[in-house]
């Protein structure tokens, strides 16, 4: 009997997960109504993190790893995922360091994930990364299948990331939208921007998702989500804790809730930033004690770090374990194996589940055909016209 197409499966909402981590995005995606049968990682702590809560995963460099073996685990042939979501390691595309972007040989791993969707075929496929990824440039001499080591051709001697990675979703058939989402717009209890190319084999009307939640609301209920909302009733159970040394400490000690170095007594300032007193940039994040009133930054792989300190808004210690678990909207019951800062790890490069969610509904509004309300009626009347959005003073 001849297959149906898959986009004639109703029922198909099969998920392979790449890059897995400890399953932020898969959790997301269940949560929205999809099914993950396969997981990948690299890192045995988070392998043995998805063992923990009842997922097999693949452990092992994707580069070594034939897509036929990811397809077999999720009991799938090509063409009959649903969706393969992942996102490439993310350090060619930070806004820090070097900025060597996709001409870092990291940035080869996004040729992976590529080479995995050719394979597999999926209807959909989600990639999310940093947001530094859109103001990045490969060097001269790059191409996809390596560098060439000659000079780039005279037309174009500097290439965006962004550009090279649409041409090469293209060439393979695949429609695309991309842009940058903050969590906080979507239930999340945390500023944190991602980078996000979601992309249809079949030409569907993809979209990113649209915001749930705004600064200013009329309902509570839609309004952003603050500290105190989501970590409130943790202060004496955080779970496992990382320390401030004891010299840190004693300066943070001054600083008022949402305060940083800008709040410590002026004439410890120098000595208490050292070298990057003298250095450009808002610094924000040195001797930093949060809000509860705000949404949390964004979580970083350890909030005891000098650059990037997260410390309890009324407590004198940093964010727990239990406490970057809630604020990533984890479940409860959701096992982290590994140590301490392994489980710090984990979670600060998960995706927020708020997000993740928001991504598979509107991947399951597109495969439904539900998205939009077919009406006669459009936008445009005097008062859409009068409205500003959007709204100025939810623009964070």
């Amino acid at each position: 009997m001849q297959r149906r197409k898959v986009r004639d499966c109703s029922d198909n909402r099969d998920v392979i997960s790449l890059f897995s981590g400890a399953m932020g995005l898969d959790i997301g995606l269940s949560q929205a109504g999809l099914r993950v049968r396969a997981c990948q990682d690299l890192d045995p702590d988070c392998v043995a993190t998805m063992g923990l809560n009842g997922h097999d995963a693949i452990q092992g460099d994707i580069r070594g790893i034939a897509p036929e073996r990811i397809l077999g685990a999720a009991g799938l042939k090509r063409g009959e995922p649903f969706l393969v979501c992942g996102g490439p390691p993310c350090q060619p595309f930070s806004t820090a360091g070097r900025r060597r972007g996709i001409s870092d040989p990291r940035g080869s791993l996004f040729m992976d994930f590529l080479r995995m969707l050719d394979h597999m075929r999926p209807r959909f496929f989600i990639m999310e990364n940093v947001k530094g990824l859109l103001s990045q440039q490969a060097d001269e001499g790059f191409s996809p299948k390596g560098r060439t080591g000659g000079k780039a051709r005279p037309e174009s001697p500097l290439v965006s990331a962004l550009g090279i990675i649409l041409s090469q979703f293209e060439k393979l058939g695949y429609k695309t939208v991309h842009g940058v989402l903050d969590a906080v717009n979507y239930g999340v209890p945390q500023f944190r921007e991602r980078f996000v190319l979601m992309g249809s084999r079949d030409g569907e009307d993809i979209f990113l998702p649209l915001p749930t939640h705004f600064q200013r609301h009329q309902n509570p209920a839609f309004r952003w989500v603050t500290l105190r909302d989501a970590i409130a009733d943790l202060e004496g159970d955080p779970g496992e804790c990382a320390a401030f040394k004891e010299e840190r400490l004693a300066l943070l000690r001054l600083v008022p809730e949402g305060g940083n170095w800008r709040s410590l007594p002026s004439d410890c300032v120098e000595g208490a930033m050292g070298g990057a007193y003298r250095s450009g940039g808002g610094k924000v994040g040195f001797y930093r004690r949060l809000s509860y009133d705000e949404p949390s930054p964004t979580l970083v792989t350890s909030p005891v770090q000098k650059a990037s300190m997260l410390c309890h808004p009324v407590l004198d210690r940093p964010l727990g374990v239990r406490e970057y678990s809630r604020l990533q909207q984890f479940p409860g019951n959701w096992r982290l194996h590994g140590g301490t800062s392994s489980k710090y790890r984990q979670l600060g490069n998960a995706v927020p589940v708020g997000l993740a969610r928001a991504l598979g509904e509107a991947l399951l509004a597109t495969a439904n055909g539900d998205s939009t309300v077919r009406s006669k009626r459009c936008r445009g009347t005097d008062a859409h016209r009068r409205m500003v959005w959007p709204p100025r003073a939810a623009v964070g």
